[in-house]
């Protein structure tokens, strides 16, 4: 028997298929667009083709993400937050911090011992931190986005990002490419300024940091540049899983089997 979690964000539509072990036989990622209906199509399209089955193999489906409410034959719509902190206690069991940062906002996340949300803050204000701010910054550095992750490798850190706002952060990061800063530099501040954000939302729901364990989920976290300037800060090593951008899917597919293990669709 199989169960499949659909977690539609700003910037991809991420679908999971678990069996009865919890064991993930197919996982895909695919762009949203502007059609987050065809891109739903084309992530299950593709998680059967990968798991060799067909859909009336699936006993449930839960979706999550911001367009959870457009999946058609699901049986129950999950917030994100809840889906996160399932996925990743499943995978990092010790976690009790949890840092989502996807496309468009960012979230800490207070887990207890049995997975469950125990407070959580977001910046859902701006775009600041986030996917698409990094996919600011890479238009502006004129590099690939995934090409980040190891930009800042080298740099002596003297630069600072003033602005997180996307559109004054990309007027400062050209100027400081006009006056011929190293890229390395630019990239090492980006970094820093996100991390620094990023502990600011930690703070709000954990006071004291001495005992925390913290793991990464979203696409952000595959930015291992994000991931080491925050560990730089805080102190500690950071748990990041394999496929981070897919932990939401993953939990909502744990939670389908949990609570629609025999219902047929």
């Amino acid at each position: 028997m199989y169960y499949m979690g659909i977690d539609i964000g700003s910037l991809s539509c991420d679908a999971v298929i678990i069996d009865n072990n919890n064991d993930i036989i197919a996982s895909s990622v695919v762009p949203t667009g502007a059609q987050n209906i065809e891109a739903i199509r084309r992530v299950k399209e593709d998680v059967f083709k990968i798991a060799k089955i067909e859909s009336n193999d699936i006993i449930s489906i839960v979706s999550t993400g911001y367009g959870r409410n457009r999946v058609s034959e699901r049986n129950t719509a999950v917030t994100e937050i809840t889906c996160h902190a399932k996925g990743i206690s499943s995978i990092f069991p010790e976690t009790n911090i949890l840092v989502d940062i996807g496309g468009q906002d960012s979230k800490a996340v207070k887990i207890n011992k049995n997975g469950k949300v125990v407070d959580f803050a977001m910046n859902d204000k701006c775009a600041a931190g986030t996917g698409r701010f990094l996919e600011a910054m890479a238009r502006a550095l004129q590099v690939d986005i995934n090409e980040l992750s190891d930009l800042d490798i080298g740099a002596i850190g003297n630069i600072s990002i003033s602005s997180m706002c996307t559109v004054f952060a990309e007027s400062e990061v050209v100027s400081l490419i006009a006056n011929g800063t190293e890229i390395s530099e630019i990239v090492n501040g980006l970094n820093r300024s996100i991390s620094s954000r990023t502990i600011s939302l930690i703070k709000r729901i954990c006071s004291d940091l001495t005992d925390i364990n913290i793991s990464m989920s979203g696409g952000v976290a595959r930015n291992n540049g994000v991931v080491r300037a925050l560990e730089k800060i805080l102190g500690k090593n950071i748990f990041v899983p394999e496929n981070p951008d897919t932990i939401g899917a993953y939990g909502a597919a744990l939670i389908a089997k949990e609570k629609y293990p025999e219902k047929q669709l």
